[in-house]
């Protein structure tokens, strides 16, 4: 647990592949400075050719020249962080910290700075002393950096450029949200049966800090409640927020009395919950989706003002809940070898993907046929994807809430009827029935 929010948390820190770039421009500088190059030999000719002087104004030159070019990409960095924020969702600021490319175009500025300002301690000046010999090699490197860097501020600036592109954005959303489903979702011991309810006897176990539930693996837990015979009950699902000392987990055994081992459990229970201050992608579908969410209502707003960058994200999440509706949903259940139920894990379903893509982005943009429109089409192909009758069931739950928010938004009578008729080709397609 503790390498796995140390991994999550260094994939999103702008600092942690610049400070690795730093260590290993050390050592190559330091290595390369007992290089040497016969002279009059084929390498020779292809090393820099200047004096001892001339090689230390050149790295000079670079260090000043790194060290703007770096405020140029942290300034960028940060009013593209900016943007994000205030125009698309707050939520997205992680996104763009974890971007890779932007992490490494970082380093090989600070790398390049690094090597050529730790070169003036060894270039023109032995011993205290002026002298006339210097490592070529390390030189030559060092002006090949400021070429390389070069060629990535223009890569840089071409794809901070797009990765602020709302089409780009959503992409991201969309794919990382898709990955969540199909590799962290749990598999076995899914159901959409309610989960039992604690006797008057349960213990429960505190949240050990405050904050957001980041991931869940309950088999270090399972395995603790099975060898003392009891039953254990999260309270919180991936995405919930938690106070310290509030019950995090819920412990009963079946007949009256205080379960036993009650500090392996609750140990148990702390190796099996991560919780952070923020939310994280790694089991939180329903991340994915409030952010896409996020994007619509917020385009929607009078401040923004762009429908049709609601419709985009509206059908984003149209690809989600379809991945949703071909899945079993529900809480998972984990039983022993006896069949007796050990663990339970609260989970999310259909319903409340569906309450969380559509809700809100309906009570904002009810007015406006297009997006009412876009929904449509959304909820059609989710329907259209559901394994069973009950999913389907949810989705002309949404329908009708949409049409009757429409109804009594969408003054012109011409634009209503076109969204009715639409909404009427839903309902027959997925149950014969109409609006």
């Amino acid at each position: 647990m503790r390498r796995e929010a140390a991994s999550e948390y260094l994939r999103g820190a702008l600092w942690a592949m610049p400070s690795l770039a730093v260590g290993i421009a050390l050592i190559a500088g330091s290595s390369l400075s007992f290089v040497e190059v016969e002279p009059g030999s084929w390498r020779d000719r292809f090393l820099f050719q200047g004096t001892a002087d001339d090689a230390r104004s050149l790295l000079i030159a670079i260090a000043s020249t790194m060290a703007t070019v770096i405020a140029l990409v942290l300034g960028l960095t940060v009013v593209a962080l900016q943007l994000a924020s205030t125009q698309f969702s707050p939520r997205l600021l992680r996104n763009f910290l974890r971007d890779r490319v932007n992490q490494f175009v970082l380093s090989i500025f600070v790398a390049t700075f690094t090597y050529s300002s730790a070169g003036l301690y060894t270039v023109g000046v032995k011993a205290g002393e002026r002298t006339d010999e210097y490592p070529r090699l390390a030189v030559t490197v060092a002006l090949v950096l400021l070429f390389v860097s070069l060629l990535m501020l223009v890569f840089f600036v071409h794809h901070l450029t797009h990765s602020i592109q709302i089409d780009e954005v959503m992409r991201r959303v969309e794919r990382t949200t898709l990955q969540v489903i199909d590799r962290d979702l749990p598999t076995v011991g899914v159901t959409t049966e309610p989960g039992p309810v604690a006797p008057d006897w349960a213990v429960d176990i505190p949240a050990y800090r405050s904050g957001y539930v980041q991931t869940i693996h309950p088999e270090a837990l399972a395995d603790a409640a099975t060898a003392a015979g009891v039953t254990a009950s999260v309270t919180r699902m991936v995405g919930e927020h938690v106070i310290a000392g509030s019950a995090l987990v819920q412990v009963w055994q079946d007949r009256p009395g205080p379960p036993p081992a009650l500090d392996r459990l609750a140990s148990a229970a702390h190796d099996s919950i991560r919780i952070g201050f923020e939310r994280t992608a790694e089991q939180d579908v329903a991340l994915g989706v409030r952010q896409l969410a996020d994007i619509a209502v917020k385009a929607l707003s009078a401040a923004i003002n762009d429908p049709y960058t609601s419709i985009q994200a509206i059908e984003h999440v149209s690809v989600v809940l379809a991945a949703l509706a071909r899945r079993e949903l529900g809480s998972q259940f984990l039983r022993d070898q006896a069949g007796a139920l050990r663990v339970v894990v609260p989970g999310r379903d259909l319903e409340y993907y569906l309450d969380l893509a559509c809700g809100q982005v309906r009570r904002y943009g009810k007015a406006e046929p297009r997006v009412v429109r876009a929904q449509l089409r959304t909820l059609h192909s989710t329907g259209q994807f559901c394994t069973d009758d009950t999913g389907r069931r949810l989705v002309i739950d949404q329908v009708k809430l949409l049409m009757t928010d429409a109804g009594g938004a969408i003054v012109q009578p011409a634009d209503f009827a076109a969204v009715r008729d639409h909404a009427d080709r839903v309902l027959r397609e997925l149950s014969g029935l109409s609006v």
